[in-house]
C-alpha cells in the first residue's frame, strides 16, 4: 500500500513538473505552441510525419506574434517571426547571438569541431583564416575543375538521351551525383567520375550520409541529438556512438595529403589551401603564387591537425553537396512549369555563349558565368522559394531585450529562425509561391531586402556562397545550352520526412529533357 502510495505521489509531482515546464512562455509571457508530453512542438517529428523545417514552418503560419515560444522536446527555444528582428539577431546584435549552440567537442572529438559549430574565440580564429579561401582568384583558380566535372554531366545526360526523343528523367538524383562529384574534387582533390563509376568509395559514403536506411538507428539518434540536445550527443559520443563516415573521409583526407606532399603534387583545390593553412599558418593572398607548391614541415610544428582539416572538409561537403544540388534541380524544375522564364534563361545562355565565342558543348569561362545576371535572379528567385536550409539557428549568449517589447531572451535559449516561412510569407514576398526571378531585378524590386537571407546574415553567413552559386550556374547554363525542358503543369514541391536538415521532395522531382537540335 506504501509503494503504490509512493508510485502515485512519483507519477502525480511528475505530470506537475511537466505541466509546468511545458507552459513556461505562457507564464513568461510568450505566445507558444502548445506541447506534446514529452515531444514539446515535435510530436510530428519524433513519428516520422513531418520534416523539422516545415514543423517551424507550420507554426511559424498559425502563430502571429514575432516571437513564438516551442519545445524541442524537453528543451524550451524562441522560433522568431519577424524578419527585422531576425536580421537583428544574425547582424547588429550578433554578441548577444553569437553561437548556434550545437553539439561540438574540440577536445574530445576533434572531427566534430569545423567552422559550422565552434564557438567563441575558436570560431572567430577559424573563420578568419579560412576566409581568403573563398576569393575571386581562387575561386576562378578552380573553375576549370568545376567545368571539367559539368562537362561529365552533359556527356552523361547526352547517352540518356541520345535518340533524340523527350524522356523524363528524376533530376534530383542526377545533380546530386554532380554536386558530390564537385565537391569530391574541389575540396577533397579527388579525381572521381561518379556518373561512370557509381560505386566509388566517395559516392558509397555520400549516401550513407543522406539515405536514411543506410545509418544506424543509435546514428541517426544521435545526430538528432547534435541540434535538439548537444548534452545528450556528447554523452553518446563519450560511449563511442561516433559517426563511421566521418573517419573515412579522415582518413581519405589524410591519405591525399601524405601522396601530395611526398609526390609533390599541387592542385588548385580547396585541399591545396588547407595544406597551405597546415603548414603556412595562413592562405596566401591572391597573386602568381598562390597556388605554387608548399614545403612540408615537422609534424609538431603544423598550425591545423589533419582532424581539422578533415572536419572542414566533411562540413563544405555536408553543406555544398546537397545544397548545390537541390538548388539546380528545384530551378529546373520551376523553368518546366515557367516556359517564358525558361526562353528568357535559355536566350540569355545562348547571348552570352556567343558574345565569348564558346560552344555549347565546349568549355565555359569564369568571366562568362559571370555574364549571366539573369541567371542569377533565377538561382535567387530559387534559393528564396527553397532556401537550402529551412532555418536557422542561434543560441543566446547574453540576455536580449526584444526590441518595443516588455519581454526578454534569456542567456542560454535556443533561437529558430523560419527561413522557409519569411521567404513564403507575402507581407515579404507578394505572391511567394508563385516563380518570378524579376522580383530580383535592381530596377523593378518587388520584396523586402530585409527579409531574403539564403545563405544567413551576418558574420556567419555561409563562407561558400559565391562557390555555391557558381557550381549551381555553371551546371544550368550547360544544360540550357545543350537541351530542352519540357513544360509541364504547375504543381507544387512535397516534401517527406527526413532526418538531415534540407528538404528532401517526395519522389524526387520528375522532369522532361530532350537534346536541342
Amino acid at each position: 500500500m506504501l509503494l503504490l502510495l509512493l508510485l502515485l505521489i512519483f507519477c502525480t509531482s511528475l505530470y506537475i513538473f511537466a505541466k509546468l515546464h511545458y507552459t513556461q512562455w505562457e507564464r513568461l509571457g510568450f505566445e507558444s505552441d502548445k506541447a506534446v508530453i514529452p515531444f514539446g512542438s515535435l510530436s510530428k517529428v519524433f513519428h516520422k510525419e513531418r520534416h523539422f523545417g516545415l514543423v517551424m514552418y507550420d507554426i511559424y503560419e498559425k502563430c502571429r506574434e514575432k516571437v513564438v515560444g516551442v519545445y524541442m522536446f524537453f528543451q524550451p527555444a524562441l522560433l522568431i517571426r519577424d524578419a527585422e528582428l531576425a536580421r537583428q539577431i544574425l547582424t547588429t546584435d550578433f554578441n548577444s547571438f553569437h553561437d548556434r549552440g550545437l553539439y561540438v567537442d574540440e577536445k574530445n572529438d576533434p572531427l566534430s569541431a569545423n567552422l559550422f559549430v565552434l564557438e567563441g574565440q575558436s570560431w572567430r580564429t577559424l573563420r578568419m583564416k579560412l576566409t581568403p579561401s573563398f576569393s575571386t582568384s581562387k575561386l576562378k583558380g578552380m573553375f576549370e575543375t568545376v567545368d571539367d566535372v559539368a562537362a561529365k554531366l552533359i556527356h552523361h545526360l547526352s547517352k540518356q538521351l541520345a535518340d533524340g526523343e523527350s524522356h523524363i528523367l528524376e533530376i534530383k538524383s542526377i545533380l546530386t551525383t554532380y554536386a558530390v562529384d564537385i565537391i569530391g574534387s574541389v575540396i577533397f582533390g579527388l579525381e572521381i567520375d561518379s556518373f561512370t563509376h557509381p560505386d566509388n568509395e566517395f559516392r558509397v559514403l555520400s549516401d550513407r550520409l543522406f539515405i536514411p536506411q543506410k545509418s544506424s538507428a543509435v546514428q541517426r539518434f544521435r545526430n538528432l541529438m547534435n541540434f535538439i540536445c548537444p548534452p545528450v550527443a556528447k554523452l553518446l559520443s563519450r560511449l563511442g556512438a561516433n559517426d563511421p563516415v566521418t573517419y573515412r573521409l579522415r582518413d581519405i583526407v589524410k591519405r591525399t595529403i601524405e601522396f601530395r606532399e611526398e609526390k609533390d603534387v599541387m592542385r588548385k583545390d580547396l585541399l591545396q589551401l588547407f595544406i597551405q593553412l597546415r603548414n603556412t599558418g595562413k592562405i596566401s593572398d591572391d597573386n602568381d603564387k598562390m597556388w605554387s607548391k608548399v614545403e612540408s614541415m615537422a609534424e609538431n610544428l603544423k598550425a591545423m591537425s589533419i582532424d581539422m582539416i578533415a572536419s572542414n572538409s566533411f562540413l563544405f561537403y555536408i553543406a555544398g553537396s546537397e545544397t548545390t544540388a537541390a538548388t539546380i534541380s528545384f530551378t529546373i524544375y520551376e523553368f518546366a512549369m515557367y516556359p517564358e522564364i525558361l526562353k528568357k534563361a535559355q536566350n540569355e545562355v545562348d547571348e552570352v555563349l556567343q558574345k565569348h565565342g564558346l560552344k555549347p558543348e565546349g568549355r565555359l569561362t569564369y568571366e562568362a558565368i559571370q555574364d549571366m545576371k539573369y541567371l542569377d535572379l533565377c538561382v535567387m528567385e530559387t534559393t528564396r522559394k527553397y532556401p537550402s536550409l529551412p532555418f536557422l539557428n542561434r543560441k543566446c549568449t547574453q540576455d536580449f531585450k526584444i526590441p518595443d517589447s516588455k519581454l526578454t531572451i534569456q542567456k542560454n535559449t535556443g533561437i529558430i529562425i523560419s527561413l522557409l516561412g519569411i521567404h513564403r510569407d507575402p507581407q515579404y514576398f507578394p505572391n511567394p509561391m508563385d516563380y518570378k526571378p524579376e522580383r530580383f531585378a535592381e530596377d523593378n524590386k518587388d520584396y523586402n531586402p530585409v527579409a531574403f537571407m539564403p545563405f544567413g546574415e551576418g558574420p556567419r553567413h555561409c563562407i561558400a556562397k559565391r562557390m555555391g552559386v557558381i557550381n549551381s550556374k555553371v551546371a544550368l547554363a550547360k544544360i540550357l545550352a545543350n537541351f530542352k525542358i519540357a513544360p509541364m503543369p504547375r504543381k507544387e514541391v512535397e516534401f517527406k520526412f527526413h532526418i538531415a536538415p534540407v528538404l528532401v521532395p517526395i519522389n524526387g522531382l520528375n522532369v522532361g529533357l530532350s537534346k536541342r537540335r
